[in-house]
């Protein structure tokens, strides 16, 4: 798991280890909350990102409301690559060095990782009323899991079995190069291809990805494309008083189909795949019978294989609290047994 960790040194029994603080920051919001005990998340309070100039400006906006609580260790997922000490936010300004914020917030123990690292995570905790089925059959034991969703921006991940739990992986797959299916879709990728050049997956599956592919088909047909929110696309999608939006959102779906199944196929993803983000709750009832699973399991050879394998939709609100919670204490874990593990950490960490 890619977890850059600042500290002074190993947690002294003296530390205060309740409550912890846990973050999951995305483009647009920041969501924080208190761990009182062990998965026990209390004070959610989810704060404008745009609200505030930088990360620690709302930390400890977020912790004058919580009324100041002493707070020795805090974990915060954040929808970014974490390659070392300093981060530059892709779909949002704040950039900041972990240490300085470590130092500025008087934390022993800060640990920063990808937000869909921590979604991972996040499945090992979900209860079953949080998922929802969207067909195959059920899940292989000790098969790894694929972890994507689409929000502001799109996440990927995945969870590996092992001998000593579930390995999370931290990766960028939403920056994949998005692969068309069919000639609508050439179509809509040569549109978008002419506005950014390279063209990800996260083009089209994002919030702004659906405003992107109904600005495409309205162009083809030769109509002035409205300025609508991705919610006012979807809709007037449901309500049927548009067919370019109800279009718009058919292949919004479709899109990710393909590019689920292929995250599948990639890990071997027999233990299911999980689809989080805020997006798809919203229109869930639809989706369950969107093309999405007709082209998940559209792979030729492969379409027994890919028709076996479920595919759930995460209903859990705050699943990145969650999933920062469970890294926070299995690194906590590991500094009580190995001191030295706090000296260092995978892709480059920063040491103090």
């Amino acid at each position: 798991m890619s977890i850059t960790q600042h500290k002074k040194a190993a947690p002294p029994q003296t530390s205060a280890q309740w409550p912890r603080l846990v973050a999951d920051i995305g483009g647009t919001n920041a969501r924080f909350a208190l761990e009182t005990s062990p998965q026990q998340i209390e004070k959610i309070e989810v704060l404008p990102c745009n609200d505030y100039d930088t990360i620690i400006d709302a930390a400890r906006e977020y912790l004058r409301r919580a009324g100041n609580p002493k707070i020795s260790h805090a974990a915060i997922a954040i929808a970014n690559p974490i390659t070392g000490d300093w981060v530059q936010m892709t779909n949002h300004h704040w950039a900041f060095s972990i240490e300085t914020t470590r130092q500025s917030l008087g934390l022993e123990t800060l640990i920063m990782l990808n937000d869909f690292t921590a979604q991972a995570l996040a499945i090992t905790q979900v209860l079953p009323e949080d998922l929802v089925q969207v067909g195959g059959t059920r899940p292989q034991p000790n098969a790894p899991k694929a972890v994507i969703g689409p929000g502001t921006g799109l996440g990927v991940s995945g969870l590996i079995p092992s001998n000593a739990g579930w390995v999370p992986l931290a990766g960028e797959g939403g920056h994949v190069s998005f692969p068309p299916f069919d000639d609508a879709e050439v179509m809509i990728w040569q549109f978008a291809k002419k506005k950014y050049g390279h063209v990800s997956a996260e083009r089209f599956l994002s919030g702004a990805g659906l405003t992107l592919i109904y600005e495409a088909l309205a162009t083809k047909e030769g109509v002035k494309p409205q300025k609508l929110t991705p919610a006012e696309i979807s809709e007037q999608a449901l309500s049927g008083s548009s067919p370019l939006c109800r279009l718009a959102l058919d292949i919004f779906c479709a899109m990710l189909g393909t590019v689920a199944s292929n995250l599948a196929l990639t890990l071997g993803a027999g233990g299911g795949v999980y689809l989080c983000g805020g997006i798809i709750p919203r229109f869930i009832d639809y989706f369950k019978y969107s093309p999405f699973r007709s082209r998940f399991e559209n792979k030729g050879r492969f379409d027994a294989y890919l028709a076996a394998i479920p595919v759930y939709v995460v209903l859990s609100k705050f699943p990145g609290l969650q999933g920062a919670a469970v890294a926070l204490s299995n690194h906590l874990k590991g500094c009580s047994n190995n001191t030295a593990a706090l000296g260092g950490a995978a892709d480059g960490a920063a040491k103090e």
